[in-house]
């Protein structure tokens, strides 16, 4: 028989501790979140449909974003034992510098157009945590302002080489003054890749209004207060050398460039120099014997070519093949600090999130991305610590199998041991 006794009132009291509410309403939901998918969630209710999109959104059939996203969840972590991790060193090395976490943020494009703080945010969020932010070509803060905004923190800059060569060439030179340390020069954009979303949202950059977005935006007042009582929203960098933001966005794009325009390129910049959205291993191949610093495994986020390799499957080949020539930075369905750590186990340097960064920016501006930030780092130490090791240099293939859901040609795998993959 269980012996009972009335309640002490002390006791209970003494069990029952109320949380303190809290009065900032931006602070009160950032707290709630405790996942990438919990800050998606947040943006989605306070971002109109047409910018969120955007912003979530990939090309076509968005085939591309969804297996890079699925591939990371299809993995098995296998964890050491009896190993002291009382203290994890989750910093790293990438070219050339430190960096607190494996992550850094990647370059997006029109960032205001989510959330109006944009790349401020981003970069001063980034450079408060000690890690990398990359701005895009095409960002809607100059290359300039945010080095005011990060003036201590790594900046790197995301070039497309324009069919107007000078402009490029002139960011180029704008920001080796500025003081950036590496130069990602973009190979996937020939051509914009087909954005179905968008299409069907009738969404046009800069926005326009319609009956439909003024519906839409009914219940987000705030969006359109800050859309319409900030800044104009514009290519900052490019915003000196004329034209429409729509010319400016199709002279982006030029199916001309070749291994000439990376030469000119590297000539010109006297940092270290990344190759971004490098898909296969011969081409990895190639750059490698060119001597470039890095390259960027990366599909654009699902954003181009669809149906386009998986970046994290394809890095175990290209890390046997490259790993010891160039340095391996891996972008594209990271969602989890877990995928950060088992990219880093299969080979990769680095790693850059990108939508996970404009996730947190549409939920709480500056203070959103902090919590990004935040929630990945918790993620990353969280694992390497179950997974016993105490620093980044300790992990290894042997910590993480890929399970893969159909092989080339389309049948369902069985194990195959000496490649850690099923």
């Amino acid at each position: 028989m269980v012996k009972r006794q009335l309640p002490n009132p002390s006791e209970i009291f003494e069990l029952m501790k109320f949380k303190k509410f809290e009065l900032d309403s931006r602070k009160r939901r950032l707290e709630s979140a405790f996942t990438i998918a919990d800050l998606r969630q947040i943006a989605k209710r306070r971002t109109p449909a047409a910018a969120f999109d955007y912003t979530d959104g990939a090309a076509e059939g968005e085939i591309s974003m969804e297996r890079s996203v699925q591939a990371f969840q299809d993995i098995e972590f296998h964890p050491s034992i009896l190993n002291d991790v009382s203290h994890v060193d989750t910093s790293t090395q990438i070219l050339g510098g430190s960096s607190a976490m494996p992550f850094g943020i990647a370059p997006t494009g029109f960032t205001r157009l989510m959330q109006t703080e944009g790349e401020t945010a981003g970069a001063s969020a980034a450079g408060a945590a000690g890690i990398p932010f990359t701005l895009s070509t095409l960002g809607t803060t100059s290359i300039e302002d945010v080095k005011k905004v990060n003036p201590n923190g790594r900046n790197w800059f995301q070039l497309y080489v324009m069919r107007q060569r000078e402009i490029s060439y002139g960011l180029v030179e704008r920001a080796a003054a500025a003081g950036y340390d590496t130069l990602f020069f973009t190979v996937d954009t020939p051509i914009a890749g087909a954005r179905i979303r968008d299409s069907r949202n009738g969404f046009s950059i800069p926005p326009q209004l319609s009956p439909k977005t003024v519906l839409n935006a009914i219940p987000r007042p705030w969006w359109w207060w800050d859309f319409l009582t900030t800044e104009k929203l514009q290519f900052a960098s490019l915003s000196e050398t004329g034209g429409t933001v729509g010319e400016l966005l199709n002279s982006a794009m030029d199916p001309s460039i070749d291994y000439d325009d990376l030469a000119t390129i590297r000539e010109m910049w006297p940092g270290k120099l990344a190759i971004k959205g490098v898909q296969t291993v011969a081409d990895a191949r190639k750059l490698a014997d060119l001597g470039v610093d890095a390259i960027v495994l990366s599909n654009h986020g699902g954003r181009q070519l669809d149906r386009a390799p998986v970046p994290f499957e394809l890095l175990p080949s290209v890390a046997k093949e490259v790993g010891n020539d160039l340095e391996i930075i891996v972008d594209t369905g990271i969602r989890d600090g877990a995928d950060i750590v088992a990219a880093m186990a299969l080979g990769a340097n680095f790693t850059l999130i990108g939508r996970a960064y404009l996730y947190g920016l549409m939920a709480g501006g500056r203070e959103g991305v902090d919590r990004t930030i935040a929630i990945l780092s918790e993620q990353v130490e969280r694992t390497m610590k179950l997974l016993q090791v105490s620093n980044i240099a300790e992990l290894n293939p042997s910590h993480v199998t890929q399970l893969r859901r159909l092989s080339r040609d389309g049948q369902l795998e069985g194990a195959d041991p000496d490649t850690k993959s099923v």
